[in-house]
């Protein structure tokens, strides 16, 4: 299907639903300092307030992209978000700490459903001359949805607890329901495919993961996300304490901002794969100043600038390898299953090495990893070419 005209307004709509995917996780992590006050005896166990959600998104990612496929890119999208509003709803409530990790389990499959559908429905509605701007646009939905709820959504909190954010999120995410339920009319129903039988799911992995097509993007995706977060994560101590604050908070919006110019201008000029390829150089470059000069300012910002390449392009390359709609909602999901599998470990990893070894440990790690996220898309690359 061939679309003559970009539509920027239902695109935006969707990327608003996409704000309210990220809040799934966000709005747990910006207040996770609050949560023991809610459940005092979880001890531990308080961590899988936020975990669950990656855990489900490790086991059922591929197996989202195939049900998507079979039930309809626009019914899943719209039922997502009703199923995330409930689920929302239901932890304004007073729930026992069971009842809101079963809450978080289904809020789980919420997201998974919002970041299948919502990205091949952006791909579907652009034109050809636009789709790298859309997608790039797509992947900022994370980074600007935890700065809207660290800007809104903690001076919320303060007034009304946590609960009452929880209810806030309700509340967006059934209003986004409402509203795409209708806006969705207009874009054409493309063919279902065939429910998925469990059993077809072993297969199903073997065909995506051998694909170098399907495969490429989520490649690159888990070495990107065992870095970004674990580096916002871990740097902070290491930054002067009068830059410190300042420099936190700039690294997502450097990140996105570069995402939305640089990155949608090298777009015009190269594929998607060849600015992931430059995003992971440089980033590994910026790493080597890190390692060099420790919490350096310039260099985080320029870290999270090079990452910002890696993050749009990635979702831009979704479409440009894949021609298919069904093979751009297996992309999605296999890119959603290695992003969660790399936020797991990411962070872990690199706290465990900087308390073991030190600093030079985790930076010389970081750098590794994003050496072999540039060397796996070479890789890929070449297989392309000769298959």
């Amino acid at each position: 299907m061939t679309i003559e005209r970009t539509r920027w307004g239902l695109i935006l709509l969707i990327w608003l639903a996409g704000l309210g995917a990220a809040a799934q996780y966000g709005k747990i992590s910006v207040v996770f300092y609050r949560m023991e006050a809610l459940y005092p005896g979880a001890g531990p166990w308080l961590g899988f307030t936020v975990s669950m959600v990656a855990v489900l998104g490790i086991l059922f990612g591929i197996l989202a992209g195939a049900v998507v496929a079979a039930i309809g890119f626009r019914r899943a999208l719209v039922g997502a978000l009703w199923i995330g509003a409930g689920m929302s709803g239901l932890q304004a409530l007073e729930l026992s700490f069971g009842l809101f990790l079963l809450s978080r389990a289904i809020e789980g499959l919420s997201h998974l459903g919002l970041v299948v559908a919502a990205p091949t429905l952006i791909a579907q509605i652009s034109a050809e001359r636009h789709r790298g701007a859309a997608m790039t646009l797509w992947g900022t939905f994370f980074g600007v949805s935890f700065t809207l709820l660290a800007w809104f959504g903690l001076p919320l909190v303060d007034h009304y607890g946590v609960r009452g954010l929880f209810a806030a999120h309700a509340l967006i995410m059934a209003a986004l329901a409402l509203i795409l339920h209708r806006a969705l009319r207009s874009v054409p129903a493309l063919p279902r495919q065939e429910m998925p039988r469990l059993a077809a799911l072993p297969g199903l992995h073997m065909t995506i993961y051998r694909s170098p097509w399907m495969s490429a993007p989520a490649a690159g995706w888990l070495f990107y996300t065992a870095c970004f977060v674990s580096i916002l994560t871990v740097i902070p101590p290491f930054i002067a304490p009068e830059w410190r604050g300042f420099v936190v908070g700039a690294m997502p919006l450097a990140s996105i901002l570069s995402s939305m110019s640089i990155g949608v201008l090298l777009l015009r000029y190269l594929r998607a794969v060849q600015v992931v390829q430059l995003g992971f150089g440089l980033s590994a470059l910026a790493m080597l100043w890190l390692w060099a000069m420790p919490g350096d300012p310039a260099a985080c910002l320029v870290l999270a600038a090079s990452m910002g390449l890696i993050q749009g392009a990635s979702f831009a390359a979704i479409p440009q390898l894949n021609s298919t709609v069904v093979d751009r909602a297996y992309a999605q999901g296999a890119l959603a299953q290695t992003g969660n599998l790399g936020n797991g470990i990411g962070t872990p990893l690199m706290v465990a090495l900087l308390t073991l070894s030190g600093y030079w440990a985790m930076a010389g790690a970081v750098t590794l990893l994003l050496l072999s996220g540039l060397l796996v898309h070479l890789f890929l690359a070449r297989l392309r070419a000769a298959g």
